[in-house]
């Protein structure tokens, strides 16, 4: 915001003379700066708001930088991200321009686009386009709408093109797609034939039921829920492996979780306690890896640090190996943004 300035007038002196000049119809010249160049006021006062936002890992000692802003009135967002070591070393610097029809990901080290398009052609059919420049690869796609915009139907093909079209009709209760894919054969030549994977989910009894086929594979997985508690058996054929998940809330602020795999007799569990909305503790142990842990979050865990007290969000976690207690670790991460 401009300061206003307050201008101190002396009294005119009586016994001076004051000529009065005619107003010039010539415009007058604009302020000019110390450099020669001209004071842009009304840019500053319009210039769009910058987010800035900074990311630190402890245990891998980086600093994640991002910087944005909105442009164009508004219709796009423009982005610029980079990270750095603590010596101060810059890596994997990216641009990007994002808007509703068309963003665009520019990574300046590898000199590579990534170019997304997307819009509607008519009423109910929308074209979508993916296209990486260095490789010269992407896809193209066609969606149409089916009795509906619960139902869809989708054509996609990969550019330059593999085979035949990837066919995909989605529905309330999931969704199907025919593909064809490569096959290896005894004699190490690739065959293509057809593929079909789908997901469906139903409402059985008081819980949800999927089915997940892909690569020959199908995934069964329940899920009991309600108030206090949750239940989830799963099985996965044709290799039998079971497992299930538990999890009990004892109240608003605190839940206990625990998983178990039948197959290779792994387990796990975490105990939550909430205080309020921005501070969260948890602990647990994971028998795969033979490690105790414990972290608390300062911030929303799974919510943005504009809305985390200060914008800043932190957590801090205790590592203990089992099998060596000396060994243990204290890590932290650490999220601040700043609006400019």
């Amino acid at each position: 915001m401009a300061e206003s300035k307050l201008e101190l007038k002396s009294p005119p002196n009586p016994n001076s003379l004051i000529v009065s000049a005619q107003p010039s119809s010539r415009p007058e010249s604009p302020p000019v700066t110390s450099g020669g160049g001209f004071v842009p006021a009304a840019w500053f006062r319009q210039r769009p708001k910058l987010r800035v936002t900074t990311e630190f890992d402890s245990d891998s000692s980086v600093f994640f930088h991002r910087i944005s802003c909105k442009v164009l009135d508004s219709l796009a967002k423009l982005k610029f991200s980079f990270q750095n070591n603590g010596k101060g070393e810059i890596s994997d610097p990216q641009v990007a321009l994002t808007s509703k029809y068309l963003s665009l990901h520019y990574d300046i080290e590898e000199k590579n686009a990534l170019v997304n398009a997307s819009f509607d052609v008519a009423p109910g059919l929308q074209f979508k386009a993916v296209h990486e420049v260095k490789s010269q690869q992407g896809e193209l796609a066609m969606v149409a709408d089916l009795a509906g915009p619960a139902y869809k139907f989708e054509l996609s093909s990969a550019v330059p093109a593999i085979g035949k079209p990837r066919a995909t009709i989605r529905f309330p209760l999931g969704e199907v797609s025919l593909e064809e894919k490569e096959e290896e054969e005894e004699e190490e030549q690739a065959k293509r034939i057809l593929s079909v994977n789908g997901i469906l989910k139903g409402q059985i009894l008081n819980g949800v039921c999927t089915a997940k086929y892909k690569d020959e594979a199908l995934d069964l997985r329940y899920c009991f829920k309600d108030e206090q508690m949750t239940f989830i058996p799963s099985i996965s054929l044709p290799s039998n492996a079971m497992s299930f998940a538990f999890k009990r809330r004892f109240g608003p602020s605190d839940k206990l979780s625990y998983w178990y795999n039948l197959d290779t007799n792994y387990w796990s569990t975490v105990y939550k306690h909430n205080i309020g909305k921005d501070y969260k503790f948890k602990a647990g142990y994971d028998s795969e890896v033979r490690l105790g842990w414990a972290s608390l979050w300062v911030g929303e865990e799974s919510g943005k640090a504009k809305t985390a007290p200060m914008k800043m969000k932190v957590q801090f976690m205790l590592q203990v190996p089992q099998d060596d207690i000396t060994s243990s670790t204290l890590m932290f991460r650490a999220k601040k943004r700043w609006d400019i």
